[in-house]
């Protein structure tokens, strides 16, 4: 095993997705284990092994659920899609919880509020994908798995509220901004330009869910954390 060689590293999946599947299958828990550094894989409320309230209610405590993996130092964390805004929103709360940031996945999508696409993922994940969208039929692929819950994703969605970009100001650590050209979150430039300290890194010919497994990406985070394995 590997001498620590810097802080700890969250990762935070997207909607559907969970720790292992996200991350542990495209090989970052390793690759960050090599580099020396412990790993904090995140199930989401919702998702994984983490508790999946079949009612919107069940969901006020999402981000603390988050927080409470966390030990008290301050660690760097990466998040992807609903783990990245999940990750902005926690850090403008409380940035000294963080050494540094990572946020994939997320860029015009939190200052414009779709609510066609909202729907559309929406009857994905309960079951009614629309044949002829791509995106729509992976989403329901992705909440076919057998650690996801149907009825826990449509609470999850229902429990949501339009994300607070006031909130970005505050986000007082170094964060990297990572999206691919075809994702339906591209362009992100506003988004960087909405936090104190940010750089952006821009994925040629990926979509959002090729995003986590992208070496692009993988290659950006890992020096942007100074984590490359020894």
């Amino acid at each position: 095993m590997s001498a620590v060689s810097g802080p700890a590293v969250a990762l935070l999946h997207g909607l559907a997705g969970s720790a292992r599947r996200t991350w542990g299958d495209n090989a970052w828990f390793d690759l960050l284990a090599d580099a020396g550094r412990e790993v904090i894989g995140i199930d989401l409320m919702g998702h994984g092994a983490a508790p999946k309230p079949h009612h919107p209610g069940g969901y006020a405590d999402f981000e603390q659920h988050v927080i409470d993996h966390f030990p008290e130092e301050s660690i760097d964390a990466i998040g992807f899609s609903l783990g990245a805004y999940t990750l902005l929103s926690v850090a403008s709360k409380t940035p000294g919880r963080f050494h540094k940031l990572v946020v994939s996945g997320v860029g015009k999508n939190l200052f414009e509020r779709d609510e066609a696409h909202s729907r559309m993922i929406l009857h994905a994940v309960t079951g009614e994908p629309d044949p002829e969208n791509p995106e729509s039929l992976h989403f329901s692929t992705l909440a076919d798995d057998p650690e996801a819950d149907r009825e826990a994703l449509a609470a999850l969605m229902a429990s949501r509220t339009a994300f607070d970009t006031d909130c970005l100001g505050q986000v007082a650590v170094p964060v990297l901004v990572v999206v691919g050209d075809k994702d339906f979150a591209y362009p992100a430039d506003q988004l960087v330009e909405a936090l104190p300290d940010a750089r952006l890194v821009v994925l040629k010919g990926v979509d959002h869910f090729a995003t986590p497994k992208s070496f692009d990406f993988i290659d950006a985070a890992l020096d942007f954390l100074d984590a490359r394995p020894f």
